[in-house]
């Protein structure tokens, strides 16, 4: 039976592959923050010569929102930076040979033509917005590629739009969008008050549910010959659209800033070569945000924000 290590266990998509860990047989092991800093290669190579996996599925990374991003592009870089070198390098001197590493759209070039496809990766700088967090995964994706072509590990990152669900970070200041508007348009109720969203609403996105994305991971564990795998349902959303689904379960009066920066405007991706490889039906968002706001509902205050 393999041993499957999953870096940042605790957190959104970690916490998804606890729930549906029994469908793909095997050891588990849910790395927590408290076992060893991921800065330090020292102890990142202690823990993984303790654990001894066969897979890793490397979740872990220093996020946050779009504001985040703006503001603290010289640490989303260097605690990136050193926390995937950290990993990839510790998982080969440990002989594990299948490491899946999660990146996310916006290392994409912020001049492309949609839709996007796995090709365009390098292709021009990211949006400056959050170039720091961009260009970290960006190298992660040159460093498991290397060790592909060098010491034929079967090291891949994948690229998951937009990752929503239980267990996500609520912050009002650094969460994701779907998470942040949830927390934020609770608030609204309690006083009484309009939901504001920060933006015109106009900028679409693809959102993926992290339940699906959870499933999808454990399907790609005995695939070979991957290099790069765009992981994104067909359907896009305007920040509107999404904003009046989590507001549907609320019923604030909404209005929308435009005094505050929309970011990238559009991030259509190209999912055909998923499709190629595995025949997935994705959570319709309107299920998953019911499901989510549920979640947050039963669980706070006590969530993650």
């Amino acid at each position: 039976m393999k041993t499957i290590l999953v870096t940042g266990g605790n957190g959104l998509v970690g916490n998804a592959i606890k729930q549906i860990k029994s469908e793909y047989e095997a050891y588990y092991i849910f790395m927590e923050s408290s076992w060893c800093n991921l800065l330090n290669y020292e102890q990142t190579l202690t823990v993984f010569n303790y654990l001894k996996p066969d897979v890793v599925i490397h979740l872990a990374a220093h996020v946050g929102g779009l504001f985040k991003n703006m503001n603290e592009k010289v640490q989303m870089l260097e605690d990136n930076l050193l926390i995937n070198t950290n990993v990839v390098k510790a998982a080969h001197q440990t002989n594990v040979n299948t490491l899946i590493a999660c990146l996310s759209t916006c290392v994409f070039p912020d001049d492309l033509i949609p839709p996007i496809n796995e090709n365009m990766l390098h292709d021009g700088p990211p949006h400056e917005s959050n170039e720091g967090y961009a260009y970290a995964k960006r190298m992660m994706e040159v460093h498991c590629r290397l060790y592909r072509e060098q010491f034929k590990r079967n090291y891949f990152c994948i690229i998951p739009t937009n990752i929503y669900g239980p267990h996500d970070n609520f912050s009002l200041e650094n969460g994701h969008v779907i998470p942040s508007l949830i927390h934020k348009c609770y608030l609204a109720k309690e006083s009484n008050l309009p939901f504001e969203v920060k933006g015109s609403g106009k900028p679409s996105r693809h959102f993926i549910y992290n339940m699906d994305l959870a499933r999808i991971l454990l399907l790609l564990i005995d695939k070979n010959n991957i290099d790069l795998l765009i992981l994104s349902p067909s359907e896009e959303y305007t920040i509107s659209e999404m904003a009046q689904m989590i507001n549907s379960h609320f019923g604030n009066e909404m209005v929308f800033n435009t005094n505050f920066s929309d970011g990238q405007y559009r991030k259509t991706t190209d999912n055909s070569k998923l499709k190629r490889l595995i025949n997935f039906e994705f959570t319709s968002l309107k299920d998953g945000i019911e499901e989510t706001v549920k979640w947050f509902m039963s669980n706070y205050p006590n969530v993650r924000n």
